[in-house]
């Protein structure tokens, strides 16, 4: 395995567990719909928050929730309404942004709700 896929792995798993921490509930993981996967799929409060989880090893470039552009966004947006439909849901939905940044074994993990909005794409 690729070492950008240990480590988008080693931070999805580190999503999970801060989210767990926080009181989510996860329903799925890497959740696909055709070519498009929603990282998280959680539940909290009685709303479904879908998460895109951005991992990286440095901070030079771009921070990691900035990687989540607007193509990308309308991919998590329409595998999201392909899981409300497959699962017959009547939920609320947000969508959020866990940005996890491992240096030097020291990680940082931001979690930015309500990061994007169908309605503004």
């Amino acid at each position: 395995m690729a070492d950008h896929n240990i480590l988008g792995e080693k931070g999805e798993e580190l999503a999970r567990k801060f989210l767990i921490d926080n009181s989510y509930e996860i329903l799925h993981s890497n959740w696909r719909y055709r070519k498009n996967e929603i990282d998280l799929i959680t539940i909290k409060n009685n709303l479904l928050v879908v998460v895109e989880v951005k991992t990286r090893s440095n901070d030079y470039f771009e921070n990691p929730k900035e990687a989540v552009t607007r193509k990308k966004q309308k991919f998590i947006i329409n595998a999201s309404e392909a899981y409300i439909n497959e699962f017959d849901l009547n939920l609320e939905v947000r969508f959020d942004v866990i940005a996890v940044t491992i240096i030097n074994d020291i990680t940082k993990i931001e979690h930015v709700k309500d990061a994007f909005q169908p309605s503004l794409l």
